[in-house]
């Protein structure tokens, strides 16, 4: 209709402002990749530099510190999704047994919040928790039990990485659960109710096989983030002492980069993440389709 056509520039319109940010801080940069097969000197600036072809990324794989960070990448991720499954569903299901509506609403508000925070904030609050007079250690020393400073010991901190990650998100991650839980139809609880059914019974039989297509599209479209351990998380609660086991990718290109200036070497590292996290994508995306049917076109 005319009237469509009259007013559909204004909608364009609204667009812009953010079709605009989107090319100038994520597209135009991509010029410097280049960078990751050059041997970059500021002074001669990218057009100055000497190309010298995949000799970065064959130095890259020579690299411990690399090897180290992937791994470690890898192993917290995993965790983090594990646990970014398990926990929130199991919340999700106590929530859904709760009766009484207020006490529910309020649980949950409280349980979300965390989400809303900063993990510049969250670092400084774990950091004094997990401290050498903080509460955690005043806590076991009340069990008889000798205070650590827990942030600093290589062999806890990715538990503590995996532990706080899932306490900031669950709350937010058990909504997409109860709302797969409002649509089960309450007459399969009601014709369970006839049938003797307990209320463990009715979680087993009725409410998790009817989540379980959830379960796994959440599943398969965490795998697309394998390579990505929580930047904002680790760099504001990480430290020398527990590089072993707490250094990750994102964190290696921090210093690799903005530290110790080896600019072409940290564009090699974040190609070469990027490239696989690209394949993690297409791979998540297509098992998502297959088992739940889940698709963006």
């Amino acid at each position: 209709p005319m009237w469509n056509k009259k007013y559909e520039r204004f909608y364009h319109a609204m667009m812009w402002p953010g079709m605009i940010m989107l090319i100038l801080f994520n597209f135009i940069p991509l010029y410097g990749i280049v960078m990751a097969f050059q041997n970059f000197k500021p002074v001669k600036g990218i057009f100055g530099s000497e190309f010298v072809g995949l000799k970065n990324f064959q130095k890259l794989m020579m690299m411990s510190g690399f090897r180290q960070a992937v791994g470690n990448t890898v192993i917290i991720a995993v965790f983090k999704i594990i646990a970014g499954i398990v926990v929130p569903v199991f919340f999700a299901l106590l929530l859904n047994e709760c009766a009484n509506s207020k006490i529910k609403r309020t649980v949950q508000t409280i349980c979300y919040l965390p989400n809303f925070l900063s993990w510049v904030i969250l670092g400084v609050i774990f950091t004094n928790f997990f401290s050498l007079t903080g509460m955690f250690n005043q806590m076991l020393a009340l069990l008889g039990m000798d205070p650590e400073i827990w942030m600093i010991k290589a062999s806890s901190f990715r538990t503590l990485l995996v532990t706080t990650d899932t306490w900031k998100n669950f709350g937010y991650g058990a909504i997409i659960y109860l709302a797969a839980m409002t649509g089960i139809s309450q007459d399969m609880y009601e014709a369970a109710d006839i049938d003797g059914a307990s209320r463990m019974q009715k979680i087993r039989y009725l409410t998790l096989p009817s989540i379980v297509p959830t379960i796994i599209l959440m599943t398969t479209l965490s795998l697309r983030g394998i390579l990505d351990g929580g930047f904002d998380q680790v760099f504001n609660m990480y430290s020398e002492l527990v590089y072993s086991t707490g250094d990750i990718i994102d964190t290696y290109i921090y210093r690799l980069g903005l530290v110790d200036l080896k600019y072409s070497m940290a564009s090699a590292v974040n190609l070469a993440k990027s490239a696989v996290s690209f394949i993690l994508i297409i791979l998540s995306y297509g098992l998502a389709r297959k088992f739940s049917g889940y698709q963006i076109f």
